[in-house]
């Protein structure tokens, strides 16, 4: 695969701690955080070990791609898109899924009212951050195990995009999503879903 158009320099980062042995579940015979190095790599963006320093990534002043190995089949030209965002407009970048489940407000203890599903979004991958911002914070391993609390807590500080992503770049949570994935993903796969999964069913 070869994209169509120029990429940012930028260095990327597939996150797999406090993730449990999930990342390394196959789909499509390869472990998830293969499929993410992968993806990244297609993108044009070049993956780093996680233990690379903080500091180390900041004197590289180049945008940094977060890529959560929970998000195997993100397509690289989504990622590509979310780093020329991020680059051009110098915010942080965030892909997002809508919610589908019902959700409800809990208030002391008792369910109280149902939210409105589209005032809501789940976070999946990638996280972006311009070279400003990665020269302003300092992250380690804790930081990057909920991207969901990162992003609230870079909202306090950054402008931040949400960017809606694709079906198949939603986040896994266990073996069956990842067989559900796997089967949105298959051959002959279209966005919309394929005929032994629905996005309805993925999302349940």
């Amino acid at each position: 695969m070869t994209l169509e158009y120029d990429v940012p320099d930028a260095l990327g980062i597939v996150l797999v701690d406090d993730r449990g042995s999930l990342p390394f579940s196959l789909i499509h015979g390869e472990a998830l955080v293969t499929a993410a190095a992968w993806a990244l790599g297609e993108s044009g963006i070049l993956p780093v070990d996680l233990g690379t320093e903080w500091a180390g990534l900041v004197d590289a002043g180049e945008p940094v791609v977060l890529h959560d190995a929970l998000c195997p089949m993100t397509p690289p030209t989504f990622l590509a898109d979310c780093l020329i965002d991020a680059v051009e407009h110098q915010r942080v970048v965030v892909g997002v899924r809508p919610v589908s489940d019902t959700v409800k407000q809990v208030v002391d203890g008792f369910v109280g009212e149902t939210l409105d599903r589209d005032e809501l979004v789940r976070v999946c991958s990638p996280v972006v951050l311009p070279p400003a911002v990665v020269a302003a914070i300092d992250l380690g391993g804790a930081d990057l195990a909920d991207l969901a609390a990162l992003t609230a807590r870079l909202r306090d500080r950054f402008p931040v995009h949400l960017r809606e992503a694709p079906p198949e770049a939603r986040r896994v949570e266990s073996p069956d999503d990842v067989a559900a994935l796997e089967a949105l993903t298959a051959a002959g796969a279209t966005a919309k879903g394929v005929s032994a999964v629905s996005e309805a069913q993925l999302d349940a």
